[in-house]
């Protein structure tokens, strides 16, 4: 199935919105997602997928839509991809809505990518914090890590990040039938692939 990129075309997208972040700061004001204007502007839900909080949370976000969104691209092809970053993206927005008064970030949406290749590639082996683990095991653990993280102050929108994974593995339930691993054969990781995505998981926790 033939990718056309959309992955690394919305990595460009939040580069260039968080340029002119920097030069325009009340863009930020303007597009962020806060709970008392979201019933009010709706489209918050969206805008707010493609703001930024500095350049690391920046770096971070794009480094793994880059690297997770492309392999999932290449599995579901590109129109079933963007369907999982913005579903999944307004699903965490809502999330992160019930509990934070404001929030922003593409995290929620790449989650959504994270919970739909836990299902599709359940045996797709990464790094996390040096150790190689399953793709459904480390699901798991970023699912923990994010429900202990709302209990215990962690400066991150860890509700985002849970409703955006349930709901890619929702997702991914639904095109199971259709990409799951014995129809289409997984391409393994090449080295460098598997160092970088331990470099995410290592930095980004």
């Amino acid at each position: 199935m033939q990718s056309k990129y959309y992955s690394l075309w919305l990595v460009a997208v939040c580069t260039v919105v968080f340029i002119f972040q920097i030069i325009f700061p009340q863009i930020t004001d303007q597009f962020a997602l806060y709970n008392s204007r979201v019933f009010s502007e709706p489209w918050l839900l969206v805008t707010s997928i493609f703001l930024h909080g500095g350049f690391q949370h920046l770096f971070f976000n794009m480094f793994a839509l880059g690297l997770f969104g492309l392999i999932l691209e290449n599995i579901i092809g590109s129109r079933n991809f963007l369907l999982v970053f913005f579903s999944s993206g307004i699903v965490a927005s809502i999330g992160a809505a019930m509990f934070y008064p404001a929030s922003l970030g593409a995290s929620g949406a790449i989650y959504g990518i994270l919970g739909t290749l836990a299902v599709l590639r359940p045996k797709m082996s990464v790094w996390v914090f040096g150790v190689p683990m399953p793709m459904f095991v480390a699901a798991i653990l970023w699912a923990l890590i994010d429900i202990v993280g709302m209990f215990a102050p962690s400066g991150i929108a860890n509700a985002a990040h849970i409703f955006g994974l349930g709901f890619g593995v929702i997702i991914g339930l639904l095109l199971r039938k259709k990409f799951k691993e014995k129809k289409l054969m997984e391409k393994p990781l090449s080295p460098d692939e598997e160092e970088a995505i331990d470099y995410y998981i290592e930095y980004n926790f």
